[in-house]
């Protein structure tokens, strides 16, 4: 029996890794980032958030830079990862009740744009969304997401300092405590 769960558990991990090489050597078309790395993410905390752009799920480039002074959680996500998909409504909700006071959600999938597309469109998901696969997860490592966990989450207050990264899931609760603070700050109370 254990010999069984053994060979089991190495063919699964097989095919995991031939998958992983596989995605690594396919061309992924949303690749247009602009590659301003900063010379250490190891902590992003505290430092300027990295410049990117991707395209969204219309097709229509997007740079972080258009969301500037506002408050911003960047989400990253997949259709395939249950946590990400548990967090996603709760997040709209935000988005509804926090947008006109300059809180923005962005969420970025590493996955494929047509997975997300229909994901998006079924969910009625209401904040600008991107999936760019291979490019994703390196803005996700930009954001200080060492381990590539997801759903992992990164908030930048309105001066685009990076205050906090969040590996894992998040309640309503534990965003509205991040960003209730944020939003009162004007970005000339930031910057003094």
């Amino acid at each position: 029996m254990k010999n069984k769960i053994l060979v089991i558990s190495i063919m699964i991990l097989a095919g995991v890794a031939g998958f992983s090489l596989q995605r690594a050597f396919i061309d992924d078309k949303n690749q247009n980032l602009t590659p301003e790395l900063p010379e250490s993410t190891a902590s992003i905390v505290g430092q300027q958030r990295p410049d990117f752009g991707l395209k969204d799920i219309e097709g229509q480039m997007r740079k972080i830079s258009e969301w500037d002074g506002k408050v911003l959680l960047v989400n990253f996500w997949a259709t395939w990862c249950p946590p990400c998909k548990k967090e996603i409504p709760a997040f709209m909700e935000l988005q509804n009740e926090y947008g006109d006071q300059g809180f923005q959600v962005i969420g970025i999938a590493i996955d494929e744009e047509e997975a997300v597309k229909d994901y998006a469109d079924t969910m009625g998901i209401n904040y600008p969304v991107m999936a760019a696969e291979l490019a994703a997860m390196e803005v996700s490592r930009w954001y200080g997401n060492r381990l590539n966990a997801l759903p992992y989450s990164a908030f930048v207050g309105r001066d685009g300092i990076v205050s906090l990264t969040k590996p894992g899931e998040l309640t309503r609760q534990q965003v509205e405590d991040i960003i209730k603070p944020m939003l009162a700050m004007k970005i000339a109370e930031t910057i003094q």
